[in-house]
């Protein structure tokens, strides 16, 4: 089975509800995965929308996420670490694309390490999150959804 992540919020390149951006209810929506390889000894998770004006945005990141998970259900923060996104909080931020711009795509990228923990308290940035945890990544899945301002 492929390293597969999944939520019941929405499928594949399909449109975000309102209940999880933010200008509306602002709830991480549910994640479920599957097939992480049997040597995962932890996972890091990042929501980021590459086209955002200034270039990639990220809207949440959990890291040391426990091997033996398999999903976050909605509004949850659940994991041993949360990054600071670009929002400057140390929570998920929804989706916030301008007015006008066109379709935004949030690519949720859940990756497996091969290292239990990164060795960072809350509160790191997401840049320095992901140059720790690139040097151990054994496999990635990823959800893409889509959101426009109207």
């Amino acid at each position: 089975m492929t390293f597969h992540l999944e939520s019941s919020a929405f499928g594949n390149g399909q449109i975000i509800p309102t209940k999880h951006v933010r200008e509306g209810d602002n709830l991480s929506p549910p994640l479920r995965w599957e097939g992480a390889p049997r040597e995962t000894k932890s996972y890091v998770l990042i929501v980021e929308d590459p086209d955002a004006p200034g270039g990639a945005f990220r809207h949440w990141v959990l890291f040391d996420i426990d091997p033996s998970c398999n999903h976050l259900a909605e509004a949850t923060g659940r994991g041993s670490g949360h990054g600071v996104n670009d929002f400057g909080n140390v929570r998920y931020d929804g989706p916030h694309p301008p007015k006008g711009h066109g379709v935004h795509h949030y690519h949720f990228r859940l990756a497996a390490l091969d290292v239990p923990s990164l060795g960072l308290g809350d509160g790191a940035g997401v840049d320095h999150i992901w140059e720790r945890a690139r040097h151990h990544v054994i496999d990635q899945a990823e959800l893409i959804g889509t959101f426009e301002a109207r």
